[in-house]
């Protein structure tokens, strides 16, 4: 198990008015996010965009989400792989979660309550959907960096955030019973470009694998934010930044509940020509399909994400 702490994890304070586009303050902040996805796969951002009477407000409404009968939580809420519901599966009976496609828009978070049964209720609508915001906005805060950081273009930038999907996705574990062990969540790579995960009722159990192989726990904060590289990021970069493996141990006494924000690539990713060199060649094809790449981990369950990624994209698969 993973010992409590995150000493060994970048810290990037986004609540520093300081640190606007240009300034010495984003530039540092820019060299440290790289640093960061490149050695571990993720940073932890201070982030002081959510105050805690919304945190209430959404754990209010996760509490509604999840008292709802199981026939009903498992209903087909999105075409996309991945995007519904996971949850009753006999060797990880503490945890099951719900996606909300399309969050940052109000009609996204309607749709998702319509098909709940919940349209009747508004605080929950608008509560996800004000929250969904705020992350997006850290979301595009953290690329921004990222692309800069490699000396991207600034087309290639945009392109990239303005063709993004988002998918909310509300967690909750459950405590274990006396012949239940405490694993919420198995070790996994997330499929997506970026993910942000919040601890959201203050309740630990989140934990990180370092690149050394030691897992370290993620103390809960409301106003702290892990943001992970997924599978995406790393094609994307050529191989430069990490996937970030991540589990979830529940050893707390009641229900904890945690949000995620993934984001995936709504048009064909492209490798950026600044990111292949003679001291780091074309890893993987240069044009990535992210669904279709969603679709393929469906249908092969391929548990570990190098090895996945390679034999869906790897140039040496090609050959």
């Amino acid at each position: 198990m993973g010992s409590e702490t995150q000493s060994q994890l970048h810290v990037v304070d986004f609540t520093d008015e300081a640190m606007k586009p240009g300034t010495d303050a984003w530039l540092s902040a820019c060299i440290l996010v790289r640093t960061a996805l490149e050695d571990n796969g993720c940073f932890l951002a201070r982030y002081h965009g959510i105050g805690k009477d919304l945190c209430d407000s959404v754990v209010s409404a996760m509490g509604d989400l999840f008292s709802l009968p199981v026939e009903t939580k498992a209903q087909k809420t999105s075409d996309k792989p991945f995007h519904s519901y996971l949850g009753q599966v006999s060797w990880l009976p503490l945890y099951e979660s719900l996606g909300i496609d399309n969050p940052l828009t109000l009609q996204g978070c309607q749709k998702f309550t319509h098909i709940m049964g919940l349209q009747g209720n508004h605080r929950f609508c608008e509560s996800v959907n004000e929250y969904a915001k705020l992350l997006g906005e850290l979301d595009h805060m953290a690329k921004r960096m990222v692309f800069e950081s490699y000396g991207v273009d600034m087309e290639g930038r945009e392109c990239m955030i303005e063709s993004s999907d988002y998918l909310l996705r509300c967690m909750k574990y459950r405590t274990a019973e006396t012949d239940e062990n405490d694993l919420g969540l198995q070790s996994h790579t997330d499929l997506t470009i970026v993910s942000i995960v919040h601890q959201l009722n203050n309740l630990n159990g989140l934990e990180i694998k370092l690149k050394d192989g030691e897992w370290i726990g993620v103390d809960a904060s409301s106003s702290l934010f892990v943001v992970m590289a997924g599978d995406a990021l790393n094609v994307w970069s050529n191989g430069r930044i990490r996937p970030c493996e991540h589990r979830v141990i529940m050893n707390a006494t009641k229900t904890r509940y945690s949000m995620g924000l993934f984001s995936f690539s709504g048009e064909i990713l492209q490798i950026p020509d600044e990111l292949v060199s003679e001291e780091h060649p074309l890893r993987y094809k240069s044009i990535f399909d992210h669904y279709e790449y969603l679709r393929y981990h469906e249908k092969e369950n391929n548990k570990d994400s190098y090895s996945r990624i390679e034999a869906y994209c790897g140039i040496s698969s090609l050959s």
